[in-house]
């Protein structure tokens, strides 16, 4: 009998010891739903943890993720993350976390009614920053006890400093007084000027009968529609827009120095094209010296703080403190160059032009699907580059198999007969070679060629890489004769009316040609420079509203970009279809 009762209790301590062990582990991380493009080094930049800490929550997931599975997420990246649960509203989420939907919605610029939804995740503004800002506004406190009279500095409850866009309204309902008390504690509010951003204004405290009635609970819990309109920032139009570039001009090397002037010429004529629309602009142009140069002398210029938009850097080692500075001070980044910097992963300010290649190849994979659903798939391994594109050819045949496509495969050095075995009759045949290289075209072109005219019966098509744009003079007639196609996300046909164009002007204002690699820096800057600040001549401070509806006709570069998270900045997602056709057309295919 003691016998059993001692085992009785060992089981019940253990199963006290699981359950105890279960809560602690769902304290411990939170949960994520893969969305496309996602990789686990984007989702490990996201949450500011190791790609490690995540296979080890989820075993397997190092070899293969998948759109719409769930990961657990270890939370524990020095951030709170919350994944929203069923029956969980944005009000429920401030008293959770002792915060305010203000706050909430700041740090989260990608939440909306919209899309606050079960299994969405957001980040909780952290008490560690909140100190930080009271630190700053007594340290600011300090700064100014001389010049602020004793009896008013007595009746401040705390500082504001003055943020952009703030009015006396939106400060005074704030805090939860009235703006004439807020001015008669800050009797230079009279002069409605002298609101500037920076300023340090004294919060008086609120009236008794006030602050009875905040301490009170609502009478009625607010809606997440109202407490997302209540917190929607005004819409504010931009008289003139200020704009820098920061990219190294000299001190550098000379092949680098000259594609960021190249870029930057570019930029001037999208400058002056907008001019003559009417729309003002401030440009402000900084050379950021070497990759090992520090930028805290440039970034402590006076006027960087007023930018609306700041376009660079080059280098990744500069990326963090530029972007960390135009986050604190609510400035859009451009980045045009890298891809390979994660920092958007966690910024709302950024925009990062060139694609994150998981979220490149994901866009490829789909639009491939949909132009070749039923065609007979060839790989054409090859032997030189072949590293490059392993990654790609992996996820290809992965999202192939996953729609039940079937493929095979041939050697490069396969001769026409082996190859003709390998078509399929009344189905489209595509070729797609293992490497982009353009030894691995010298090897294939031939034999290609060769078999479309032994088979001009066969529907036979080539697939290929962005860097065959810099062979397509070498290998024009063939590229044709297969009826070629290649993606990238920026490409420019010569001889269309835009291009020819934009290469005169180039011509006449420079006296040069632009570099003939790819991309064309100056189409690049020319791209970007328009695409920006036209919409926010446009749309103004509700750019990211309304950005998918900024319809342009790019020269080069296209642009698609959406927001990586909630809490992150914005990644461009556009891929184009370039396509040679056996009628000796050149074709541009948008698939959006």
């Amino acid at each position: 009998m003691r016998k059993i009762k001692r085992i009785l209790c060992c089981l019940l301590l253990l199963s006290a010891y699981g359950l105890t062990t279960t809560a602690q582990e769902n304290q411990s991380y939170i949960l994520h739903t893969i969305e496309k493009g996602q990789s686990l080094y984007s989702i490990a930049s996201m949450y500011g943890v190791s790609q490690s800490d995540i296979i080890r929550l989820n075993p397997g997931s190092d070899d293969k993720i998948y759109i719409g599975h769930t990961l657990r997420i270890p939370n524990t990246g020095g951030a709170t993350f919350h994944t929203i649960a069923p029956g969980e509203t944005l009000y429920r989420l401030t008293v959770k976390y002792n915060t305010t939907a203000e706050a909430i919605c700041n740090a989260n610029p990608g939440l909306s009614a919209d899309n606050f939804r079960i299994g969405q995740v957001i980040l909780i503004p952290s008490a560690g920053k909140k100190e930080e800002e009271k630190e700053e506004k007594s340290s600011s406190t300090d700064e100014l006890q001389t010049s602020i009279p004793g009896p008013v500095e007595s009746q401040c409850r705390e500082m504001h400093k003055v943020k952009r866009r703030e009015t006396v309204f939106s400060i005074s309902r704030k805090y939860n007084i009235t703006e004439e008390e807020l001015i008669a504690a800050n009797p230079e509010l009279k002069d409605k000027d002298k609101l500037k951003r920076g300023t340090m204004l004294c919060i008086p405290y609120p009236v008794a009968d006030q602050k009875q009635e905040k301490t009170k609970q609502p009478d009625r819990i607010p809606t997440d529609n109202e407490l997302f309109q209540a917190n929607e920032k005004k819409a504010e139009r931009f008289k003139t827009i200020k704009a820098a570039i920061i990219l190294p001009f000299y001190n550098v090397a000379k092949n680098e120095s000259a594609r960021m002037i190249e870029y930057y010429e570019g930029f001037l004529m999208a400058v002056d094209s907008l001019k003559r629309t009417g729309t003002s602009v401030d440009l402000y142009v900084y050379n950021s010296g070497g990759e090992n140069v520090s930028l805290n002398p440039l970034l402590a210029q006076p006027e960087m703080k007023q930018m609306d938009i700041i376009f660079g850097p080059l280098y990744q080692q500069h990326i963090k403190p530029l972007a960390d500075f135009a986050q604190k001070n609510e400035i859009r980044l451009v980045i045009p160059f890298t891809s390979k910097d994660n920092t958007v992963f966690r910024n709302p300010s950024v925009y990062q032009i060139n694609t994150p290649q998981s979220y490149l190849y994901s866009e490829v994979y789909d639009h491939f699907i949909r132009q070749f659903s039923q065609a007979n798939i060839i790989f054409i391994e090859a032997t030189d580059g072949a590293k490059e594109k392993a990654e790609f050819i992996k996820g290809l045949k992965d999202e192939l198999r996953g729609k039940g496509i079937t493929t095979k495969s041939i050697s490069e050095d396969a001769t026409t007969t082996s190859m003709g075995a390998v078509l399929a009759a009344g189905r489209e045949n595509v070729f797609i070679p293992t490497s982009g290289s353009n030894l691995t075209l010298i090897k294939i072109l031939p034999q290609l060629t060769l078999l479309v005219r032994e088979h001009p019966e066969a529907n036979v098509h080539l697939f290929g890489y962005p860097e065959w744009q810099t062979y397509t003079k070498d290998h024009l007639d063939a590229f044709f004769e297969l009826d070629t196609y290649f993606y990238s996300s920026f490409y420019t046909n010569n001889l269309l009316p835009t291009a020819i164009n934009f290469t005169k002007r180039y011509q006449q204002w420079y006296g040069k040609d632009m570099d003939e690699r790819y991309p064309k820096f100056g189409m690049l800057g020319f791209d970007t420079g328009y695409f920006f600040l036209k919409g926010l001549s446009s749309y103004g401070s509700e750019f990211e509203k309304d950005i998918q509806q900024l319809s342009l006709i790019p020269i080069q570069t296209g642009f698609k970009f959406q927001r990586v998270n909630n809490w992150g900045g914005f990644i461009n997602r556009k891929v184009f279809f370039v396509h040679f056709t056996k009628n000796f057309e050149l074709m541009k295919l948008d698939f959006d």
